[in-house]
């Protein structure tokens, strides 16, 4: 594990000797459009602004080390945009969190469990600062395995374990789609005392998960859980990112990103990331 100064908290990383799915293993080989006219097409379900800033957001990141799946998402319309990444497999890191806390929730509404205070004081370390104790406690604590049995019913259902590592909730392989679904899954599907919750950590997050989707820029509200991990098979980073952003959280953005760098890799992991979800949504809420 590479800790860079006292930027991170050792307890926050992914298991830090994830590899990740490089191009080559994707679930969708499809060309990457840089921009233009192309994207725009694919994103014809937004307003013309807005299918600007898809745009410029794919041909920055197609001019960026590695690669990124990008999924934007109008919940009012419907309109969806996913890049040609979206359905690439990358290791989720710690984006499985706000899966493990959806399912707890769930299971303690049908009793099949109860949550006790110290239960849902990890809950909140794991959505606000991505604390891997809290994680590794309650996924012992409440079936291991198990709990990713019940995921893709809150629309991961690209994410597959592998053999050569523990079926565990830091080494699952997913796509910016599972995460898109998973994003939206919370907010459309899951009683509204739970949602107005998971609405209100993503949104306090701690500032060690303050990138990403928190690109969009204060006016837009933005909410977040954020994953990152280093030493990949070449010992590169990913830096992924899921949330919502606008009034009434109208847009949902799913990115992962592979950033293929090894050293300086999580500082170049954020700024892609960031920077991805400052040119769709920075000052488009005004």
């Amino acid at each position: 594990m590479k800790i860079l100064g006292k930027r991170i908290l050792a307890g926050v990383f992914c298991i830090a000797f994830l590899t990740a799915a490089t191009p080559a293993a994707q679930a969708d080989t499809a060309p990457v459009h840089r921009g233009g006219s192309a994207v725009e097409e694919t994103a014809a379900g937004f307003p013309p602004e807005l299918r600007l800033r898809i745009a410029a957001a794919e041909a920055y990141a197609s001019s960026r080390p590695g690669f990124a799946g990008i999924v934007v998402r109008d919940r009012k319309t419907g309109a969806s945009w996913h890049n040609p990444h979206s359905k690439t497999l990358i290791w989720a890191c710690s984006t499985p969190k706000l899966a493990m806390v959806v399912d707890l929730l769930l299971r303690d509404d049908s009793g099949a469990i109860r949550l006790t205070d110290e239960d849902r004081a990890l809950m909140h370390a794991m959505l606000n600062s991505s604390d891997n104790d809290a994680a590794h406690t309650l996924w012992n604590r409440y079936g291991g395995e198990d709990f990713a049995t019940r995921f893709p019913s809150y629309g991961m259902t690209d994410m597959r374990f592998t053999d050569q590592h523990p079926h565990h909730w830091g080494w699952i392989l997913t796509t910016a789609d599972d995460l898109d679904r998973l994003m939206n899954y919370v907010l459309e599907r899951m009683p509204a005392r739970h949602r107005e919750y998971l609405v209100g950590e993503m949104r306090s997050v701690d500032v060690n998960q303050q990138w990403g989707v928190w690109g969009a820029g204060e006016a837009a509200k933005p909410g977040n859980k954020n994953g990152w991990a280093d030493d990949n098979d070449d010992g590169s980073w990913l830096m992924n990112s899921v949330g919502f952003v606008g009034p009434d959280e109208r847009y949902t953005v799913a990115i992962m990103n592979n950033t293929q760098v090894v050293e300086g890799g999580y500082d170049v992991g954020k700024e892609t990331t960031t920077k991805i979800s400052e040119l769709l949504f920075k000052g488009y809420f005004r």
